[in-house]
């Protein structure tokens, strides 16, 4: 009777078959090129598998690439957005600084043309309201800084000081109703009184006739009256006149030179002392005659020193 199964060939038999096959494939691939058809056919028949079985593999790679890009996207946007934001900042601080420069650039070209003795100082607070108009300064009695001090900046007369500390001022602007100042047409020279209205942009001049000669337009300085501020220093520059029938005076408003509700830096101007000379001594004239007669200089005497000592005519 037949068996029902046949014994297949031992594993170790398939083994040693198997191990024999590849030996000879390779010894004939070494020796012969002829399968290399085979090969090639063979690797284009497993290619579709490979590649199928390696693309969710590369999807992956796909995903987590896109993934990174868009997470280093994000962060390099939000490191550029934090450069920007620093170097407006930075851009700011220059624009600052060169306006700054510019507006101390003003003020030395200014003091550059007063002959008094000046001094710089900064504004530490401003005080604008309609019924005090004034700044606080940090120069005080330390910096001999007084009271009735003119203070100006680069475009003009800003006010004086009112009150001194040791180590700050008040400053009163000419804006301030209480104060008044005197000043000069510069086209004819007609004066008069500037005085504050309680506005930073405009100041009012009071008794002009309605017949005098002032129009919009006219640039009006310090006529330099009552000591208080240096001569020829830009007050204001006339913005309006109002003439009324059967009203005698006129009513002028004009704009303040000086930028009194802007800057920071001012100027503080000493009044303008001369240098005496102490080795000129004058001659003492004689009250009582010598041998019946007064000695009286002679008249080439009187010329050379009124010559040498003009004398300095007043300012009206």
């Amino acid at each position: 009777m037949k068996p029902i199964f046949r014994r297949s060939p031992t594993l170790t038999i398939r083994l040693m078959v198997f191990a024999a096959l590849s030996v000879g494939f390779m010894t004939l691939e070494h020796r012969s090129e002829k399968l290399q058809l085979v090969r090639d056919f063979f690797a284009q028949l497993v290619y579709p598998v490979q590649y199928l079985v390696t693309l969710p593999s590369q999807a992956y790679d796909e995903m987590a690439n896109v993934f990174t890009s868009h997470q280093q996207l994000l962060a390099e946007n939000q490191q550029l957005r934090q450069t920007q934001t620093l170097l407006e900042s930075r851009l700011q601080t220059f624009n600052s600084l060169a306006a700054e420069n510019q507006r101390l650039q003003r003020l030395l070209h200014a003091s550059r043309k007063i002959r008094q003795r000046v001094l710089v100082a900064e504004m530490l607070a401003v005080d604008l309201d309609p019924y005090r108009q004034k700044v606080l300064v940090n120069k005080g009695s330390r910096d001999d800084v007084y009271v009735g001090q003119p203070v100006i900046d680069a475009k003009g007369i800003m006010g004086q000081i009112t009150q001194v500390s040791k180590t700050s001022a008040t400053a009163l602007l000419i804006s301030d109703p209480s104060h008044a100042i005197p000043v000069t047409v510069v086209r004819n020279g007609l004066r008069s009184i500037a005085n504050g209205i309680g506005t930073p942009n405009l100041i009012r001049l009071d008794y002009i006739p309605g017949n005098g000669d002032i129009e919009a337009g006219d640039m009006l300085v310090s006529s330099g009256l009552g000591g208080r501020f240096p001569r020829d220093l830009p007050v204001a520059t006339v913005t309006r006149v109002d003439r009324k029938p059967g009203k005698p005076f006129a009513q002028v408003f004009a704009r303040p030179a000086a930028s009194l509700d802007r800057g920071h830096q001012v100027l503080l101007v000493w009044k303008d002392e001369p240098a005496r000379d102490q080795h000129h001594r004058p001659e003492v004239i004689p009250e009582y005659p010598t041998h019946g007669k007064l000695h009286w200089p002679s008249i080439e005497r009187l010329a050379a020193e009124h010559s040498a000592h003009p004398l300095t005519p007043w300012l009206l």
